[in-house]
């Protein structure tokens, strides 16, 4: 019998045995709880990163998605043996169908980005169908996700950036300035990234209606509205959801995440291929239910956006939830738009000495108005005044044992700083981080400025790092 290593070309054959490390097995337990001591995550400190949704993912869903049936099924078993999966596939498409106020949902798009992009291609396909391929103009506020024109650039479109109103809510004027026979779509999130509610959204649909567009719904804020409206009665065409946001799918470091599309009836036939769907059977079905689940494909799909039929591990942590909460979620929201009011209340404390260093971006000109899930801040007056940047700031939260809120989003609020403490913060965490800020805002401008001090990696320089990539361990061959 011939060596296995014979069949090896001996230009890829090794000279030398390879470098492994020899340890025992408490020597390796140590080594990864040791690098494990070295993340951050919302499981070691509090995140308040606004837009992401940082917020506390039950541990009841990770056991229920590690079902034997559920976490040991390849995505090419026949319909009869993944009746199970299938059914939880139809409830969540479902749920978010009625959530969103939507007519149909695939569950196919695997993250936040995918989902814009899946449900441009849809309304570009709609004013194919009609004939209309000479709309080629998205229209976005200029507080959008920077996601949002990437996906419609993706498609071919050009972006048309409409101006925000002083308030820092949409500009109705510039909106019907912006809108015509060239318009393909209008791409806005409500709540916008600065937290702030858009009254007069159900007036820019029609605006854009009446143009021949269509409006797209960025869900990445959908955790503020939950219960209390929905994009569908606001007027919008095309809805992603981040169920690694609002309905408690772990995220961070690059994924997994999961951004499935809602749609209206309009668009349904569009939608990427499969869908699942269901009908009765006498003998009561796979499930017990009554009912045969199956794939479907739409009528004039655009095809596949990924490979398989969606993150399934993302659909029933997020199912898991959406079972469990049901229609407590609007309490959720409630919770969501508490925090954020009330940590916003303690930082902008009108009594505190070191007001003087922050504003918070207006809401009709006055800093007390109610905002939603998020709340913006500007370091510019203390830029001014200390030299210290919002930079500064969030790299030294990372000394008082905080992840930094966003940084420099949205762009137009100078210095800024994107805070969203979530729904699942204690008061007593609230407080303290609010008390910790107030203190990095009166220390040393030296000391802020050269910080973090704490952590095992200071300072970087991110531009260097991005433009010289270090993609393998220095020390491999």
């Amino acid at each position: 019998m011939e060596e296995a290593a014979d069949t090896v070309p001996p230009s890829l054959r090794r000279s030398s045995l390879p470098g492994w490390p020899r340890a025992s097995e408490p020597e390796l337990v140590r080594h990864y709880t040791w690098l494990s001591q070295r993340n951050f995550g919302i499981d070691t400190g509090f995140y308040p990163l606004g837009s992401c949704t940082m917020k506390h993912n039950p541990r009841i869903n990770e056991r229920i998605v590690q079902l034997p049936g559920i976490d040991r099924i390849h995505p090419l078993q026949p319909e009869h043996q993944i009746q199970g999966l299938l059914a939880i596939f139809y409830e969540m498409q479902e749920m978010l169908e009625i959530c969103a106020g939507m007519d149909q949902v695939t569950l196919q798009p695997v993250a936040g980005a995918q989902g814009e992009f899946t449900a441009i291609r849809c309304i570009q396909e709609y004013h194919r169908s009609n004939g209309e391929n000479h709309r080629d103009k998205v229209i976005v506020p200029d507080s959008a996700h920077g996601t949002n024109p990437a996906s419609a650039a993706m498609c071919g479109y050009d972006i048309i950036e409409i101006p925000s109103a002083e308030d820092g809510r949409i500009d109705l004027d510039a909106l019907r300035a912006a809108v015509g026979e060239d318009t393909a779509a209008m791409m806005i999130t409500n709540p916008s990234t600065l937290g702030i509610f858009e009254p007069e959204i159900a007036e820019a649909a029609e605006i854009v209606h009446t143009a021949g567009g269509q409006m797209y719904y960025d869900g990445a804020n959908f955790n503020a509205i939950l219960g209390k409206t929905d994009p569908g009665r606001m007027g919008f065409d095309a809805v992603h959801y981040n169920l690694h946001k609002t309905f408690s799918q772990p995220h961070g470091g690059g994924g997994p995440g999961s951004g499935p599309i809602g749609v209206k009836s309009h668009l349904a036939e569009f939608l990427p291929s499969p869908l699942v769907d269901r009908q009765e059977v006498e003998d009561g079905g796979a499930t017990g239910d009554g009912y045969r689940y199956f794939w479907k494909t739409p009528e004039n799909t655009i095809g596949k956006v990924q490979q398989w039929h969606g993150n399934a591990g993302a659909v029933v942590r997020a199912w898991a939830f959406y079972r469990r909460y049901g229609r407590e979620l609007e309490l959720m929201s409630e919770h969501a738009v508490l925090n954020a009011n009330y940590l916003r209340h303690q930082i902008m404390n009108p009594d505190s000495e070191t007001l003087a260093g922050i504003e918070v971006m207006p809401v009709d000109g006055a800093p007390t108005d109610v905002v939603k899930h998020e709340f913006t801040l500007s370091m510019q007056p203390l830029k001014e005044s200390t030299g210290v940047t919002g930079k500064d700031v969030a790299k030294r939260l990372l000394d008082y044992g905080y992840m930094s809120p966003t940084l420099y989003f949205p762009m137009i609020v100078p210095e800024c700083l994107m805070i969203e403490p979530t729904e699942t913060e204690s008061r007593e965490v609230l407080d303290k981080f609010a008390d910790d800020f107030l203190a990095i805002l009166a220390e040393d401008p030296e000391l802020v400025s050269t910080a973090p001090h704490s952590t095992d990696v200071r300072r970087v320089d991110e531009v260097w790092a991005a433009r010289n990539l270090i993609l393998r361990h220095p020390g491999s061959e």
